[in-house]
């Protein structure tokens, strides 16, 4: 049959939006060049008027001007109908690429959902509440075990009041361990005599007659006859 008829032709692809997007810009761009030659010619004719006379040869420069005039105002229609259809087929590239990205979110979701259910199917609510039972019931026991390893022994049992009366004595007795008025009498004490032992009239440097041993003399009473 391919020899008689021969093999028919494989079907080009038609071309994306992205392409048809690709191109009418780029015509764009092409027509918007073509415009700036013209206002580049167009400011010529326009510099080489202002010095030229009133005359014929002025009219023939205008006529030029004028045309190129015509042909600017041309392509700039032609590119604002070029710049629509970019613009129009790139929104609806937008809201086809929209549509493909939420077919394909919605996909996901419903594969996640058959997951999940597929996964529930698995655990059990009852299982689970008998392994918190059974875990709480664990660290009870293990409560227990604490409180009985840290048991006393050999303790002797005393009243609470007991305790806290001889706290407060101990307290009182720190208290007294703590007063240094006892060094009071230290620095009380007399000084050491300035002259030798057995002298009459020692006196330390305060000026109280002391013995020799530097302790104050007791007074002697005066016998009466």
């Amino acid at each position: 049959m391919n020899r008689l008829f021969g093999k028919s032709k494989p079907k080009e692809p038609l071309p994306s939006i992205n392409d048809c997007i690709a191109g009418v810009d780029a015509r764009a761009e092409s027509v918007e060049q073509k415009i700036k030659g013209l206002d580049v010619e167009l400011k010529k004719y326009k510099d080489q008027m202002a010095k030229m006379r009133e005359g014929p040869a002025k009219n023939a420069v205008k006529q030029k001007a004028m045309r190129i005039l015509k042909q600017r105002k041309m392509y700039e229609s032609q590119s604002e109908n070029l710049r629509n259809q970019s613009f129009n087929m790139e929104q609806a590239n937008y809201a086809t690429q929209t549509l493909k990205d939420t077919h394909a979110t919605v996909a996901a979701m419903k594969d996640g959902v058959k997951s999940m259910k597929k996964e529930f199917k698995k655990i059990n609510i009852e299982d689970i509440e008998d392994v918190q039972d059974e875990m709480a019931d664990m660290l009870e026991q293990a409560d227990e075990v604490q409180e009985a390893m840290g048991r006393t022994y050999g303790m002797p049992e005393i009243d609470d009041d007991e305790l806290a009366a001889e706290l407060d004595a101990l307290g009182d007795e720190i208290a007294l361990d703590d007063d240094s008025s006892y060094l009071d009498d230290v620095v009380k004490a007399p000084s050491a005599p300035d002259k030798e032992p057995g002298a009459e009239s020692v006196t330390n440097k305060d000026g109280i007659l002391v013995d020799e041993f530097g302790l104050p003399q007791i007074p002697t009473s005066v016998k009466t006859t």
